[in-house]
């Protein structure tokens, strides 16, 4: 089928659960989940292969390693493939998200990233994560949710994550202080689309905001109205 079919778009900033709850949403609705920033860290994972310091890439340069990403479509999931091998656990790296923001940063990768995802969702019905998806990416989605939290409990939960167990409060710290630094950096990208509903989860398990999101899709797959978009709620 060649058309575009129903597309939920989640934006938000970096360590927000984006790409979690998209995949479960989409795995509930029995959609496709598409994480554009799986795109732009393939893409950074190429280059720290083959350009050195991050301070040297040139941006033409990046773009064409870029082209040796393919985004595959699986059972639940659109995966970024380099240079056809599955690279999960490389562009999920530290390395790669020390670098990521340099990338992007970069007006003709994110121009390459928003083309890969747009073709994505011919024929298919997706759930799409990023920092712009409902406001550039897809301005016209069915849905669009706006994710945030507190920057202390968004470290939390990062750190609880990588580590698999609690996180001492310096811990918390240092990383509170990183994601700040993050969200100045990406501050242009991650705009709230005017017509999206905000949710904020500081106060939500990832139980709790996946049923919201997907109440919502249902309701907008019936023909309904999304309702209000007041701050914490949804």
């Amino acid at each position: 089928m060649s058309e575009r079919r129903m597309v939920v778009a989640i934006d938000g900033p970096a360590a927000s659960g984006k790409s979690s709850t998209a995949q479960w949403v989409a795995d509930r609705l029995r959609f496709l989940h598409v994480d554009s920033g799986a795109l732009y860290r393939a893409a950074t994972a190429l280059a720290l292969r083959e350009l050195g310091a991050a301070d040297t890439w040139d941006e033409i340069r990046v773009l064409e390693l870029a082209s040796d990403v393919t985004l595959v479509p699986g059972t639940t999931s659109f995966e970024p493939r380099l240079r056809g091998a599955s690279a999960e656990d490389e562009i999920r790296g530290a390395d790669v998200t020390k670098c990521v923001s340099r990338v992007a940063q970069m007006p003709a990768v994110r121009r390459w990233v928003n083309e890969q995802v747009r073709r994505a969702a011919v024929g298919h019905s997706v759930v799409v994560d990023g920092r712009d998806i409902g406001t550039v990416v897809f301005p016209d989605a069915d849905l669009k949710i706006f994710l945030v939290a507190d920057p202390w409990e968004r470290a939390r939960r990062r750190l609880t994550q990588r580590l698999g167990r609690r996180p001492a409060d310096t811990e918390i710290a240092e990383e509170t202080e990183r994601l700040v630094q993050r969200d100045a950096k990406d501050a242009t990208q991650t705009v709230q689309a005017r017509d999206a509903v905000l949710l904020d989860t500081t106060y939500l398990t990832q139980a709790e905001q996946v049923e919201r999101i997907v109440a919502l899709a249902r309701a907008v797959e019936r023909g309904g109205s999304r309702g209000p978009s007041p701050a914490g709620d949804a």
